[in-house]
């Protein structure tokens, strides 16, 4: 097995705290049940004839017009107005930073392995989450889809970030929480761990023996146990589902 030169990872749910609890946050603040949330996304994707987010997450629609025809559809699912402002501030204010990955990736770059980030992301979202993470301290690449014009699992972005690493596939070890995303990266031959615990580093050592790759291993952090999955509420899951993962 070719060892691993560079790690790529997804944003939310992998560097953060999982989306599903800052979804669960955001009905409780809001008042609009997940399931609401959910219906009013499947209405935008039987208007548009695919998923909606492709078009705010490759930034050929801004925040604003997606958020306009979402506060729409909501309001004829619940009968009433509602009023998505300040939806990317409150949604940001419960992702925290997943800080034993983080410190854990940023000891594997010490020991020469380079790290890219790769996001689902929003063009007007770029200030609120790059300021949750050293993002130019950790990495030296970011591909983000609202400026690329490109979001997983669309194989396009995962041939660009190899390009721009100038690395083969087999070089790489790709992290995302989003099992679709893992199984495209799979297809073109780069290694893949799907993100389903919060001892991501034990995760990473068991599949690809990162141990091996840079000399000078950092000692893995032991807390919780990595076999268990993380519990969830469905409706959290199926409304964070409903808005990607990026």
């Amino acid at each position: 097995m070719n060892r691993v030169e560079a790690l790529i990872s997804d944003f939310g749910g992998v560097l953060t705290t999982p989306l599903v609890d800052a979804f669960l946050a955001i009905q409780r603040d809001s008042g609009i049940p997940l399931g609401a949330l959910g219906q009013a996304m499947a209405a935008l994707a039987a208007e548009d004839g695919g998923n909606p987010l492709y078009a705010l997450e490759t930034g050929h629609v801004s925040e604003r017009e997606f958020l306009s025809r979402l506060e729409r559809a909501l309001g004829e699912q619940l009968g009433r107005d509602v009023q998505m402002t300040g939806f990317s501030e409150a949604w940001f204010s419960h992702l925290h930073p997943n800080r034993e990955l983080l410190d854990y990736m940023g000891a594997l770059r010490a020991r020469g392995l380079r790290l890219a980030l790769l996001t689902n992301n929003v063009r007007e979202w770029e200030p609120l989450w790059r300021a949750k993470l050293p993002v130019d301290e950790l990495f030296e690449l970011v591909v983000d889809s609202a400026f690329v014009g490109l979001r997983k699992p669309d194989p396009a972005i995962y041939r660009l970030t190899l390009e721009r690493l100038a690395l083969p596939a087999e070089a790489c070890l790709f992290v995302d929480d989003n099992e679709q995303n893992v199984a495209a990266a799979r297809e073109l031959g780069i290694r893949a761990v799907w993100f389903r615990s919060t001892d991501q580093a034990i995760l990473v050592r068991a599949r690809v023996r990162l141990d091996r790759s840079v000399r000078g291993r950092p000692p893995l952090p032991h807390r919780g146990d990595p076999r268990r999955p993380v519990r969830r509420r469905d409706d959290a899951a199926r409304g964070a589902r409903a808005l990607g993962s990026y």
